[in-house]
Protein backbone atom coordinates (compact mmCIF):
# COMPACT_ATOMS: atom_id res chain seq x y z
CA UNK A 1 0.00 0.00 0.00
CA UNK A 2 1.33 3.45 -1.13
CA UNK A 3 1.19 6.45 1.44
CA UNK A 4 -0.48 9.44 0.29
CA UNK A 5 1.79 11.86 -0.87
CA UNK A 6 0.33 15.28 0.89
CA UNK A 7 1.46 17.92 2.69
CA UNK A 8 0.85 21.01 4.52
CA UNK A 9 2.32 24.65 5.98
CA UNK A 10 1.62 27.43 7.63
CA UNK A 11 4.34 29.99 7.09
CA UNK A 12 4.41 33.67 8.99
CA UNK A 13 6.30 36.47 8.12
CA UNK A 14 5.29 40.36 8.26
CA UNK A 15 4.22 40.64 4.96
CA UNK A 16 2.01 37.24 4.52
CA UNK A 17 0.32 34.86 5.95
CA UNK A 18 0.12 31.70 4.16
CA UNK A 19 -2.16 28.25 4.93
CA UNK A 20 -1.50 25.63 2.54
CA UNK A 21 -2.52 22.30 1.51
CA UNK A 22 -1.47 19.94 -0.87
CA UNK A 23 -2.34 16.15 -2.45
CA UNK A 24 0.11 15.18 -5.43
CA UNK A 25 -2.08 12.86 -6.29
CA UNK A 26 -5.33 14.65 -6.51
CA UNK A 27 -7.63 15.00 -8.87
CA UNK A 28 -7.49 18.63 -9.36
CA UNK A 29 -9.89 20.15 -6.66
CA UNK A 30 -8.98 23.40 -5.03
CA UNK A 31 -10.21 25.99 -3.27
CA UNK A 32 -7.96 28.77 -3.65
CA UNK A 33 -8.07 32.48 -1.74
CA UNK A 34 -4.83 34.54 -2.23
CA UNK A 35 -6.50 38.24 -2.42
CA UNK A 36 -5.58 38.51 -6.03
CA UNK A 37 -8.27 37.11 -8.40
CA UNK A 38 -6.21 36.65 -11.36
CA UNK A 39 -3.46 34.42 -9.64
CA UNK A 40 -6.29 32.88 -7.86
CA UNK A 41 -7.33 31.89 -11.53
CA UNK A 42 -3.38 30.95 -12.42
CA UNK A 43 -3.78 28.55 -8.52
CA UNK A 44 -6.93 27.10 -9.96
CA UNK A 45 -5.34 26.14 -13.87
CA UNK A 46 -2.23 24.90 -11.67
CA UNK A 47 -3.98 22.36 -9.60
CA UNK A 48 -6.60 21.47 -12.47
CA UNK A 49 -3.73 20.78 -14.77
CA UNK A 50 -1.79 19.08 -12.30
CA UNK A 51 -4.27 17.41 -11.02
CA UNK A 52 -2.92 18.48 -7.77
CA UNK A 53 -5.39 19.38 -4.85
CA UNK A 54 -4.80 22.52 -3.52
CA UNK A 55 -5.85 24.20 -0.67
CA UNK A 56 -4.32 27.89 -0.15
CA UNK A 57 -5.46 30.73 1.60
CA UNK A 58 -3.18 33.81 1.77
CA UNK A 59 -3.51 36.86 3.29
CA UNK A 60 -0.78 39.57 2.21
CA UNK A 61 0.20 43.19 1.91
CA UNK A 62 -1.62 43.64 -1.42
CA UNK A 63 -2.16 47.18 -0.79
CA UNK A 64 1.31 47.62 -0.97
CA UNK A 65 2.07 45.30 -4.05
CA UNK A 66 1.52 41.96 -5.39
CA UNK A 67 5.29 40.66 -5.70
CA UNK A 68 5.33 39.38 -1.55
CA UNK A 69 1.60 37.55 -2.02
CA UNK A 70 2.86 35.73 -5.65
CA UNK A 71 6.39 34.70 -4.29
CA UNK A 72 5.57 33.51 -0.65
CA UNK A 73 2.44 31.53 -1.79
CA UNK A 74 5.18 29.81 -4.29
CA UNK A 75 7.79 29.50 -1.74
CA UNK A 76 5.24 27.48 0.16
CA UNK A 77 3.67 25.76 -2.33
CA UNK A 78 7.61 24.54 -3.38
CA UNK A 79 8.31 23.16 0.27
CA UNK A 80 4.70 21.03 0.13
CA UNK A 81 5.32 19.55 -3.17
CA UNK A 82 9.06 18.22 -1.93
CA UNK A 83 7.58 16.98 1.77
CA UNK A 84 4.49 15.12 -0.26
CA UNK A 85 7.42 14.15 -2.65
CA UNK A 86 9.40 12.45 0.26
CA UNK A 87 12.12 10.15 -1.01
CA UNK A 88 10.90 10.40 -4.43
CA UNK A 89 11.43 6.89 -4.71
CA UNK A 90 9.56 5.35 -7.83
CA UNK A 91 8.88 8.71 -9.72
CA UNK A 92 9.86 9.45 -13.44
CA UNK A 93 11.69 12.40 -11.84
CA UNK A 94 11.58 14.26 -15.51
CA UNK A 95 8.61 15.99 -16.99
CA UNK A 96 7.85 18.22 -20.10
CA UNK A 97 5.39 20.43 -21.40
CA UNK A 98 4.40 22.30 -24.44
CA UNK A 99 1.30 24.31 -23.82
CA UNK A 100 -0.90 26.21 -26.40
CA UNK A 101 -2.74 29.08 -25.35
CA UNK A 102 -4.39 30.37 -28.52
CA UNK A 103 -1.75 32.44 -30.04
CA UNK A 104 0.40 31.79 -27.26
CA UNK A 105 2.99 28.89 -26.81
CA UNK A 106 5.31 28.08 -23.69
CA UNK A 107 7.35 24.97 -22.75
CA UNK A 108 8.26 24.00 -19.55
CA UNK A 109 10.70 21.49 -18.65
CA UNK A 110 11.18 20.28 -14.76
CA UNK A 111 14.03 18.05 -13.14
CA UNK A 112 13.21 16.92 -9.79
CA UNK A 113 17.00 16.43 -9.22
CA UNK A 114 17.33 18.29 -5.99
CA UNK A 115 19.05 20.82 -7.33
CA UNK A 116 17.06 24.25 -7.34
CA UNK A 117 18.00 26.17 -10.76
CA UNK A 118 15.28 28.42 -12.89
CA UNK A 119 16.06 29.16 -16.16
CA UNK A 120 13.22 31.70 -17.60
CA UNK A 121 13.22 32.94 -20.79
CA UNK A 122 10.59 35.21 -22.30
CA UNK A 123 11.40 38.03 -25.20
CA UNK A 124 12.20 41.67 -23.18
CA UNK A 125 8.65 43.59 -23.43
CA UNK A 126 6.52 40.58 -23.12
CA UNK A 127 3.26 41.81 -22.27
CA UNK A 128 1.73 41.95 -18.72
CA UNK A 129 -1.80 40.22 -17.72
CA UNK A 130 -4.22 42.95 -17.29
CA UNK A 131 -4.27 42.35 -13.31
CA UNK A 132 -0.65 40.77 -12.35
CA UNK A 133 2.93 42.04 -13.93
CA UNK A 134 4.69 39.40 -16.32
CA UNK A 135 7.30 39.91 -13.75
CA UNK A 136 5.73 38.19 -11.10
CA UNK A 137 5.05 34.80 -13.33
CA UNK A 138 8.80 34.42 -12.98
CA UNK A 139 9.24 35.09 -9.59
CA UNK A 140 6.67 32.14 -8.61
CA UNK A 141 8.18 29.80 -10.79
CA UNK A 142 12.11 30.70 -8.97
CA UNK A 143 9.87 30.06 -5.64
CA UNK A 144 8.82 27.01 -6.66
CA UNK A 145 12.17 25.97 -8.05
CA UNK A 146 13.72 27.22 -4.95
CA UNK A 147 11.80 25.40 -2.43
CA UNK A 148 11.16 22.16 -4.37
CA UNK A 149 14.84 22.18 -5.42
CA UNK A 150 13.82 21.39 -8.55
CA UNK A 151 15.56 22.39 -11.88
CA UNK A 152 12.75 24.73 -13.95
CA UNK A 153 12.96 25.79 -17.53
CA UNK A 154 10.45 28.25 -18.64
CA UNK A 155 10.49 29.04 -22.26
CA UNK A 156 8.41 31.61 -23.99
CA UNK A 157 8.03 30.68 -27.38
CA UNK A 158 5.88 33.53 -28.63
CA UNK A 159 2.39 35.18 -28.11
CA UNK A 160 1.14 38.18 -27.69
CA UNK A 161 -1.81 38.26 -24.87
CA UNK A 162 -0.75 38.97 -21.68
CA UNK A 163 -3.36 36.39 -20.05
CA UNK A 164 -2.93 33.89 -22.38
CA UNK A 165 1.21 34.23 -21.84
CA UNK A 166 1.07 33.38 -18.01
CA UNK A 167 -1.84 30.60 -18.67
CA UNK A 168 0.50 29.08 -20.56
CA UNK A 169 3.17 28.99 -18.08
CA UNK A 170 1.26 28.31 -15.30
CA UNK A 171 -0.63 25.67 -17.47
CA UNK A 172 3.10 24.22 -18.47
CA UNK A 173 4.34 24.14 -15.18
CA UNK A 174 1.23 21.90 -14.11
CA UNK A 175 1.70 19.37 -16.52
CA UNK A 176 5.67 19.34 -16.45
CA UNK A 177 5.34 18.42 -12.68
CA UNK A 178 2.59 16.08 -13.39
CA UNK A 179 4.39 13.97 -15.34
CA UNK A 180 7.71 14.63 -12.62
CA UNK A 181 5.82 13.11 -9.88
CA UNK A 182 4.17 10.76 -11.46
CA UNK A 183 4.98 7.31 -9.91
CA UNK A 184 6.44 5.05 -12.97
CA UNK A 185 6.41 1.05 -11.95
CA UNK A 186 9.57 0.05 -13.47
CA UNK A 187 11.54 2.55 -11.48
CA UNK A 188 13.06 0.85 -8.44
CA UNK A 189 14.36 3.04 -5.89
CA UNK A 190 15.60 6.53 -6.32
CA UNK A 191 16.01 7.41 -10.29
CA UNK A 192 19.47 8.44 -9.93
CA UNK A 193 22.76 6.71 -10.43
CA UNK A 194 23.81 8.29 -6.72
CA UNK A 195 20.74 6.43 -5.46
CA UNK A 196 20.01 9.99 -3.84
CA UNK A 197 17.73 12.91 -5.30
Amino acid sequence: MTMPRTATRSRKTAETSIDLTVNIDGSGISVIDTGIPFFDHMLTLFSKHGLFDLNVKTVGDVAVDFHHTIEDTGIVIGDCLREALGTKEGIRRYGCAYLPMDETLARVVVDLSNRPHLEFRAPAGTPHAPNMPFTLVEEFCRAVASNLRANIHVELLYGRDGHHIAEAVFKGLARALRDACERDPRVRGIPSTKDAL
